[in-house]
């Protein structure tokens, strides 16, 4: 039940927007094109089967672990309360 002028549906509407987005952010942060042959942040050789299981990678893995392990900030927030529009 959608309360204000909002209709019917509207938080799930709110839901699918945020999941799709954060699917689109992660699709185009996915690496494209050739692999490299060694990983672009410490010069280590990247193993073929990473190659192969990731076209375009250029990282190893311990850097790729160490690269999503780091905070990040973004996305939408799409409820809009005064709060959230302070920070």
């Amino acid at each position: 039940m959608a309360s204000g002028w909002a209709p019917d549906g509207a938080v799930q509407d709110q839901i699918d927007d945020t999941v799709t987005d954060a699917v689109l952010r992660a699709r185009a942060s996915m690496p494209k094109g050739e692999a490299a042959l060694q990983c672009i942040e410490c010069g280590e050789d990247i193993p073929e089967a990473r190659r192969r299981a990731l076209p375009g990678v250029r990282t190893c893995i311990a850097c790729q672990s160490a690269r999503d392990s780091r905070p990040a900030a973004f996305g939408f927030n799409r409820r809009g309360s005064k709060d959230s529009q302070l920070k």
